[in-house]
């Protein structure tokens, strides 16, 4: 398979969001896409940006990408790198380029001596909940993920 990872780049938010969108629509939340092409390069691309993202291309084409960040470990006293989106085209599920993917972060979290690699995953997907334990991925069966959004998070931050 000649699949070749790459930084990605401002003039690629275009297509991030293009992904974004496929992705949710997968997810079956194409509603709660809100970013546009101008909030992803200002936000992933911005010069005190926390946040990466890598494209997967095969043959000169794009096929998937990634975007993760740096978080931090208490317990292990190390960074970790998250893993926030991971997509690869339909018509390229399966042809390896998901863990080529994986393989290309595993070491970008080892060059930058992090502790772990993790993401979250929706319950209902089995395809990917298989993948992931294929490669020894455990899920967190004891920890519960929260978060505030919208009104609630104004709300708490007024309080």
């Amino acid at each position: 398979m000649s699949v070749v990872i790459r930084e990605a780049n401002k003039d690629d938010s275009g297509l991030i969001l293009k992904f974004v969108k496929e992705l949710a629509k997968y997810q079956k939340a194409e509603h709660q896409v809100l970013a546009t092409e101008s909030s992803i390069e200002n936000s992933i691309f911005a010069k005190d940006s926390s946040t990466k993202a890598v494209i997967c291309e095969k043959q000169g084409e794009p096929i998937g990408f990634a975007v993760y960040y740096f978080n931090y470990s208490t317990w292990l006293g190390k960074h970790g790198l998250y893993l926030e989106d991971l997509y690869v085209t339909h018509t390229e599920r399966g042809s390896g380029a998901g863990k080529f993917i994986l393989k290309h972060l595993a070491k970008i979290a080892l060059d930058n001596r992090c502790g772990r690699l993790e993401w979250s995953v929706l319950d209902w997907n089995e395809t990917a909940i298989k993948f992931y334990k294929s490669l020894g991925a455990k899920p967190k069966d004891e920890w519960i993920g929260y978060q505030l959004t919208g009104s609630e998070l104004l709300s708490l931050a007024e309080s």
